[in-house]
């Protein structure tokens, strides 16, 4: 019993059910960015690039004779180097906010402050 217990104590904790939400809404998040790679910033800045080649897609780029196809590996850098901006321009952000939240915040008396006015006033 105590084993069940323990799982279930695990498993509902904040943090598990947060990174649950964040792997979801990550993957999701992926699948928007490499549209946006795919059908938008491939096809109007590339478009000149792959029509000097003769190519109609990225992931048509091939070193000949072999199997290497490097246009995938260039799409996929432009896909996480855009994952990666936009999750630190949120971040960025998010951290922002915190500090004005923080400073925003009434600063109470220190620990010292209050321990010497307990002393202060034991002496009297």
């Amino acid at each position: 019993m105590g084993f069940v217990k323990e799982f279930k104590t695990f498993a509902l904790k904040g943090n598990v059910i947060d990174l649950a939400v964040g792997v979801v809404i990550g993957s999701a998040f992926g699948g928007i960015v490499k549209s946006l790679v795919d059908d938008i910033i491939t096809p109007a800045i590339l478009t000149p690039a792959l029509k000097a080649a003769h190519l109609a897609d990225l992931n048509q780029l091939v070193i000949p004779g072999t199997a290497i196809k490097y246009g995938s590996f260039i799409s996929q850098i432009i896909s996480f180097a855009l994952i990666a901006l936009t999750l630190f321009l949120i971040i960025k952000a998010l951290n922002s906010a915190k500090k004005k939240e923080e400073a925003a915040a009434p600063q109470g008396p220190t620990q010292e402050q209050l321990l010497t006015e307990i002393r202060d006033l034991l002496k009297k």
